[in-house]
């Protein structure tokens, strides 16, 4: 996910008895402004955006007959909570976009998504994703539970403790998955290839996502600096800015970046590290948006590792904010992309927060390639496609340790 943070809280007006509506309308309508008019002796609701001044009008008269049916009649009214009921109401009202990365979240499930990007959370270790309405597995998390117990990137859950994940959100799968450490959580998964569904029963464990990972390899004599990138979170850039020092200090003669089962994360990390890369003020990404505006992020990072030559490693498991970085690189440099098709996540999410913490992450626009290209559901075709088979035997596919890396293998042969 690519992921720029705004706060947005709603304005509090305050309306006639009669437009009582206005009180808890206003909580999923953000910055609109209300007006009644009657038609007919039913009331239709004039919203109006305080920001583009468009004008629609909306019959909520249905909605509040809804509510004082299930007030008078329920059977059990005292189960009806007011504060549910209208986060009900905002999250199918969101659902109704259809987009599964525009999800509202209550003020749990919001905190818990602030504290991934931290890079900390309870859980198993994968990064989730629906395609054709099935939940995937985009990447488990390097050394996690998820990691050791073998889920590979492309899984598909169709279970969590049971219960089928057909129907679920994303968000809603993530709440069940999450949990506290020591606690198991129990994934059915069916993987390309096999017939039968897997069991993967896992202990949670608080998930510390280190950012990243250097080591130098030996090349025919030739010292290599390899670098990994395990996600674009909070820590990413100071991680990294200690990082090219050490690549500075150390002089290799070039540069592996590993940016394979990497779901993304922050937008601004990707264009930061980028700028390391790239002469002062090179086209990262162009964010394009819906009315038709665009948005050029430049590379600003000093260029301190320009001089380099560069192989990036790719696969199924690169996702958002990883395909921008490697997009980045191959179209202003002709760096190579060695390893397997990416993701394909070419959509910008912005966190709008709100008073009670709650918050809504919207999909706000696309990103295209320095070529102008968006990948969205298509992915980055590598320059050397080398697929690592999904069942290869762990005993003799390392990823990271050349000899047993195929794609890292193949990145060093052209380094040589």
């Amino acid at each position: 996910m690519e992921l720029n943070t705004s706060e947005n809280t709603p304005e509090r007006k305050s309306f006639s008895k009669r437009v009582l509506i206005a009180v808890i309308a206003i909580a999923f309508l953000g910055g609109f402004l209300v007006s009644a008019a009657f038609d007919g002796g039913n009331p239709v609701y004039r919203l109006v955006n305080k920001d583009s001044q468009t004008v629609e009008d909306v019959d909520f008269s249905l909605f509040w007959k809804v509510w004082d049916d299930l007030q008078k009649k329920y059977v059990e009214p005292a189960q009806l909570d007011p504060k549910t009921m209208v986060y009900g109401a905002i999250k199918g009202m969101v659902d109704s976009v259809g987009d599964p990365y525009t999800v509202f979240l209550e003020p749990e499930s919001s905190k818990k998504f602030e504290s991934e990007i931290a890079g900390s959370f309870g859980g198993v270790g994968i990064e989730i994703d629906k395609r054709n309405d099935v939940l995937m597995v985009v990447a488990p998390i390097r050394d996690t539970p998820a990691f050791k117990a073998g889920i590979l990137a492309g899984d598909k859950i169709l279970e969590i403790d049971g219960k089928s994940t057909q129907d679920l959100s994303i968000d809603e799968a993530v709440k069940l998955i999450r949990g506290r450490p020591g606690t198991k959580v129990t994934l059915g998964i069916i993987r390309n290839g096999k017939e039968d569904m897997l069991e993967f029963s896992l202990i949670r464990e608080n998930i510390r996502i280190p950012a990243t990972n250097l080591k130098y390899i030996d090349n025919n004599n030739n010292k290599i600096a390899y670098l990994q990138i395990h996600m674009f979170n909070q820590n990413v850039v100071s991680e990294f800015r200690k990082n090219s020092q050490d690549i500075l200090k150390n002089n290799p003669s070039a540069i592996v970046l590993d940016l394979r089962n990497n779901p993304g994360g922050l937008l601004d990390a990707a264009v930061d590290i980028a700028g390391y890369f790239l002469d002062s003020n090179a086209l990262v990404t162009k964010e394009e948006f819906g009315d038709g505006k665009t948005n050029d992020f430049l590379a600003m990072g000093g260029s301190a590792l320009k001089s380099y030559p560069v192989v990036i490693l790719v696969n199924g498991g690169s996702a958002s904010a990883s395909e921008i970085l490697a997009g980045a690189l191959h179209d202003n440099r002709g760096i190579k992309l060695v390893g397997d098709k990416t993701f394909g996540k070419g959509l910008v999410q912005e966190l709008q927060k709100y008073s009670d913490d709650s918050s809504l992450k919207v999909t706000v626009a696309r990103w295209l390639t320095p070529n102008g290209v968006n990948i969205s559901k298509t992915g980055l075709e590598p320059d050397i496609k080398i697929v690592i088979p999904k069942d290869a035997d762990p005993e003799t596919v390392t990823i990271g340790e050349p000899g047993k890396d195929p794609q890292l293998d193949k990145a060093l042969e052209i380094l040589r």
